[in-house]
């Protein structure tokens, strides 16, 4: 999930549609683009609120979050553990 932090949901979606025959890669790269896409959603949310001031405070802590769940994704990676995200939206299972 580290890559994500730079290049967006590119990369986790090339995984998921060229690496089939690795049920952990699989697992991984699904649990990745949930996370972008949360992301995604998370930001647009806090641009929206950032005309009434809230977002402001909000856009720089999903950038936080952001990057501290993709080092700890890198991390369990490394180690080939399973990492799941806490407050992804599982939208591909």
């Amino acid at each position: 999930m580290d890559r994500h932090f730079f290049l967006g949901f590119i990369p986790g979606l090339l995984l998921y549609l060229l690496k089939t025959d690795s049920p952990y890669v699989q697992d991984q790269s699904k649990e990745s683009l949930n996370w972008s896409i949360t992301a995604m959603i998370a930001y647009f949310v806090a641009f929206l609120l950032s005309f009434i001031v809230i977002g402001v405070i909000l856009i720089p802590l999903i950038g936080l979050c952001h990057l501290i769940f993709c080092i700890m994704g890198a991390v369990a990676s490394s180690k080939g553990k399973p990492f799941r995200v806490p407050f992804a939206i599982r939208l591909i299972k």
